[in-house]
């Protein structure tokens, strides 16, 4: 991974959740994720206030391998993309350590202004420059 583009990288994640083809985002994931891939989200404060009040310590959302990453993308997508009003973005910030990469991402509507969503995201990547390992903070 000598000539590992870090913000390209970043940049190539962000874009798999605004892809609108099926079969594209499908390709995207298996390049991006390697088949055993776990994405692991920290929920939103409400859910983990209802998580909370329902006895459950911490709470952590968690998908693994490639269906279970797709139906993930493609929940969001058609969440928060497709009905037009917001497209995820980097912000530009991607930096590696070793096998680790982290940046910042926010959900920003299409025509402009502030972010409604701010995430941090921590990649853990294979030998071969695939993620083995996501996790998902939202910060706002």
């Amino acid at each position: 991974m000598a000539d590992f583009d870090t913000q390209e990288f970043a940049e190539r994640y962000v874009s798999v959740w605004n892809e609108p083809e099926p079969e594209r985002r499908r390709t995207a994931i298996r390049e991006l994720w390697s088949a055993d891939a776990v994405h692991v989200l920290q929920p939103p404060k409400e859910l983990l206030q209802t998580a909370a009040g329902l006895g459950f310590g911490h709470l952590a959302l968690e998908a693994r391998g490639h269906h279970a990453l797709e139906f993930r993308v493609t929940r969001a997508y058609e969440e928060f993309v497709a009905p037009g009003n917001f497209a995820f973005r980097s912000r530009g910030n991607a930096d590696r350590l070793h096998d680790i990469v982290k940046f910042n991402w926010e959900m920003a509507p299409r025509d402009g202004g502030e972010a409604a969503g701010v995430g941090l995201e921590i990649l853990i990547l294979g030998a071969d420059g695939r993620i083995v390992g996501d996790y998902q903070f939202i910060e706002g």
